[in-house]
């Protein structure tokens, strides 16, 4: 039964692969994906020619995963200055946004979750510690990183009950769990669930999440632009943003007082979608791509049709808002968080951020639902400076008492 479960596992990957390759000359995402891995076993080959060095290993799905793992990245360094460092990512929006991160040695696609993929990948790295960073769960690679008797680790992890590790069909993927050396997680439910099911190799470290957001308002970004624009005016930042979520912010916003000015940072930058953003905003708006010093300081809305700052421009406002409920699930709240910004996002799918729930329950985040739910939420903290200030300090003790996740990790790892 379980070798026709790996099997089968063994022909879904190759059938996502062979998906991947057919409709690549029609989809920039598919053709990053698939060119990306394509590319790669020359470079491997080359890159570990003469490498004599131990290697750590820090797997990645995405940009979200590796901005969790990027504290611990550095605190290892830091601690084993010998190692050379590899990152791998499975998808091409991590990829190609840090592929040139000055903290590792190697950065690659990680290649496809193949047996023969497998051993040829861990043969040439020979890595000598192994992270994967909260999410993804590769039967082939898990399996061999296990024979090879290689410590495996996983950060930030976050379970709940409805994955399928704790489903009566899950078997294969309870499996998996069995091959980590040990689990650092995010909260106590996890450990339960995990210890449910027999993984007992299991602290409860935190979310490294919370010692990145520190890192970046230690040193963020500063642009002399949106300073100009800022004046003196109270400024509300809105991260991440889809058309739902501006649907409700439209009012607010189009009939907000002279004295308050808006960064709209979308989660799509390219023209098609900025022109929509754009459409039903009824004030002086410019795009930052366009705006020039002598002009912005007249402008009641700065649109940043870029990526890369919005994790900095937090510190420009009073208060933000965070896109993404409405859709498949709020975007990273705690960069704005961080700068001790009140928070309001969609009261949709909130039960995967844990965060989201805490700060509510606090007093430093609101969830709203429609336009009308909007506008009383802000003008509540844009009118009350008493109100808005206990929100803001509600949001950064939440950050300093969430942080050092990071130092458990390490600490514990020196002691293995």
């Amino acid at each position: 039964m379980h070798s026709m479960k790996v099997f089968l596992y063994n022909v879904s990957i190759l059938a996502y692969w062979v998906i991947a390759l057919i409709i690549t000359p029609f989809n920039l995402k598919a053709r990053a994906f698939t060119l990306g891995r394509l590319r790669f076993w020359k470079r491997l080959k080359n890159d570990f020619a003469n490498n004599n060095a131990p290697l750590a290993w820090f797997h990645c799905a995405s940009l979200g995963e590796f901005e969790q793992g990027k504290p611990v990245i550095e605190a290892f360094k830091v601690r084993n200055p010998g190692h050379k460092i590899l990152i791998t990512f499975f998808s091409p929006s991590g990829y190609e946004q840090r592929k040139n991160y000055e903290g590792a040695d190697y950065i690659y696609y990680l290649p496809m979750d193949l047996p023969s993929n497998v051993n040829q990948f861990l043969d040439a790295t020979n890595p000598e510690i192994i992270f994967f960073v909260k999410y993804e769960f590769w039967y082939n690679y898990l399996s061999q990183i296990h024979k090879r008797e290689i410590p495996l680790y996983n950060i930030s992890g976050l379970f709940t009950s409805g994955h399928i590790f704790f489903k009566f069909y899950g078997g294969l993927h309870r499996k998996m769990l069995t091959f980590f050396t040990h689990f650092f997680v995010q909260n106590s439910a996890s450990k339960t669930l995990l210890n449910q099911i027999d993984i007992t190799n299991v602290t409860v470290s935190g979310d490294t999440r919370f010692d990145r957001v520190l890192q970046t308002i230690a040193s963020p970004n500063h642009y002399p632009l949106i300073e100009k624009f800022k004046g003196n005016a109270q400024v509300i930042v809105i991260g991440s943003c889809w058309p739902e979520d501006m649907d409700v912010l439209y009012d607010f916003i189009n009939s907000a007082h002279e004295n308050m000015k808006f960064i709209i940072a979308p989660h799509l930058v390219d023209d098609v979608h900025v022109k929509i953003l754009e459409k039903d905003l009824q004030v002086a708006h410019v795009r930052i791509s366009d705006a020039v010093e002598e002009e912005v300081v007249g402008k009641k809305v700065m649109v940043i049709n870029t990526i890369g700052m919005l994790s900095s421009l937090y510190q420009y406002g009073e208060i933000a808002y965070i896109g993404g409920a409405f859709r498949d699930g709020v975007h990273n709240i705690l960069e704005a968080v961080a700068f001790g910004l009140p928070v309001i996002f969609g009261d949709k799918n909130l039960d995967k951020f844990p965060e989201t729930l805490e700060l509510i329950a606090l007093g430093g985040a609101f969830s709203i639902s429609n336009k009308a739910a909007a506008s009383a939420v802000l003008t509540k903290l844009t009118e009350s400076e008493d109100y808005r200030l206990a929100a803001s300090g509600i949001s950064s003790n939440y950050i300093q008492d969430k942080s050092g996740a990071t130092q458990t990790i390490i600490d514990q790892l020196v002691q293995a």
